[in-house]
């Protein structure tokens, strides 16, 4: 479909200036971002003779931006919102979560999986770096709602995840070819879920394929002192050590690192996916967001999954980043707004390779966000760009656009999406599981 979007304010990312003009949208990509005028004009500068709309949408002066890239999730563990809250992170995996996740089947992660995208595009996000269980029903899931999901294996010698490596390559094959909306990543749970001989095969296959890695890393004080009685070394010293980062890649978490870990980040040029709202909620630490910026590593910001945030909101990740990190430093100037915007957009389309998501331009894909600046949280429009991570809220988002196709407006979702039938769905399969 062709859309034409007029008077808009636009924020494009590739500044955080906002310019007044129109965007114009053709079938899965933008066709032009720029002031307007004379369509017929534009056509020409475009080498078109002409367009015909499928609509035209007056933003009546709201914002439209890239979607936020949500660059570390699990989406399935819909089904463990508020059921082991309030406990320590080893507590809560082993005597709680794990023991849950064994219970789970394909079907089911295929449609707790549903879930979590509705309360993603409510959130204005258009991207999801996913580590879960089945990894082809989770593809399934996000490609039949619309929206756009990386995954990555979860190599481990846990029971209830992926063991195989033969099966993680497998996937690596056959995802990748899954969808244009789908890719796939090699990668493993954790050092402490992984036997040493098991990380180095994982290190051989990105050498084969010459291929980013990623994985959680040094979330817990326990982890990395864990990892330095086993090995004599940090979780990231091990991993660069067996030639784990060759090709990039990078970590979920990353909050107890020292100098030396963030000098391999920087020189491996891997990225660091912040998850403030899980690691606050299980007290697991502030990550070190400053001193990561000032190495120049690219920082992206992920929800984790629903069982320990438990929301998938991007707007409250967003406070807590630069919130978080102005406690830890003890100054009110750490980690600005408008860079916290950037890892929510730019940044994480970077660690998750998608390059035509980054941006509004021309030539980019259209996964486009309005928000609705005429409501009491936006004004004045003192400066919107830093409004939207200090006052924000996903109240604020009035539409979701994913590859050109309009999948949550003005509190509804497509027609064609059942979202009584979804949440029917996610209850049954607590109480078959209870």
């Amino acid at each position: 479909m062709n859309y034409r979007f007029y008077n808009a304010r636009i924020l494009t990312m590739e500044t955080t200036d906002i310019i007044t003009g129109e965007l114009w949208v053709q079938d899965d990509k933008i066709l032009y971002v720029g002031e307007g005028g004379d369509v017929a004009v534009i056509c020409q500068s475009l080498s078109l003779e002409s367009i015909v709309w499928d609509r035209e949408i007056d933003c009546n002066g709201n914002l439209l931006m890239p979607g936020f890239k949500n660059a570390h999730t699990h989406s399935a563990m819909t089904f463990l919102r508020s059921y082991a809250d309030d406990l320590p992170l080893q507590d809560w995996l082993t005597k709680q979560v794990f023991p849950m996740e064994a219970k789970l089947n394909g079907e089911m992660i295929y449609h707790l999986t549903k879930l979590a995208v509705l309360e993603y595009l409510t959130s204005g996000i258009t991207s999801i770096f996913d580590m879960y269980l089945t990894p082809e029903t989770t593809a399934k899931a996000c490609v039949e709602m619309g929206m756009r999901c990386v995954q990555v294996g979860a190599v481990s010698g846990q029971e209830n995840f992926e063991q195989s490596l033969k099966t993680m390559e497998e996937r690596y094959h056959s995802l990748n070819d899954f969808d244009p909306l789908h890719s796939y990543f090699i990668g493993f749970h954790a050092e402490y879920t992984c036997s040493k001989a098991l990380l180095e095969q994982v290190a051989e296959m990105a050498h084969r394929y010459q291929v980013p890695v990623f994985a959680h890393i040094s979330e817990t004080k326990a982890e990395v002192e864990g990892c330095k009685q086993r090995y004599g070394m940090s979780p990231v010293k091990l991993f660069d050590s067996i030639g784990m980062f060759e090709y990039g890649g990078g970590g979920y978490h990353c909050v107890w690192m020292d100098a030396e870990d963030m000098d391999i980040f920087a020189k491996r040029n891997l990225s660091v996916v912040t998850n403030p709202g899980s690691n606050t909620k299980l007290a697991s630490g502030i990550a070190p967001i400053s001193e990561y910026l000032k190495r120049g590593i690219n920082v992206a910001i992920g929800t984790d999954g629903p069982a320990s945030n438990n929301c998938l909101d991007m707007f409250r990740e967003m406070f807590l980043v630069t919130g978080l990190a102005k406690l830890r430093e003890e100054d009110a100037a750490a980690v600005d707004a408008l860079e916290v915007l950037k890892m929510a957009t730019v940044n994480g389309a970077k660690a998750m390779n998608l390059p035509d998501t980054d941006v509004l331009a021309a030539g980019k894909q259209a996964d486009i966000i309005m928000i609705d600046l005429h409501q009491p949280n936006m004004q004045p429009l003192n400066n919107i760009a830093k409004n939207l991570v200090y006052s924000g809220s996903k109240s604020n988002v009035k539409m979701t656009m994913i590859r050109g196709r309009i999948l949550y407006e003005n509190g509804q979702f497509a027609k064609e999406t059942d979202v009584e039938a979804i949440y029917r769905k996610a209850n049954e399969i607590i109480r078959d599981l209870s």
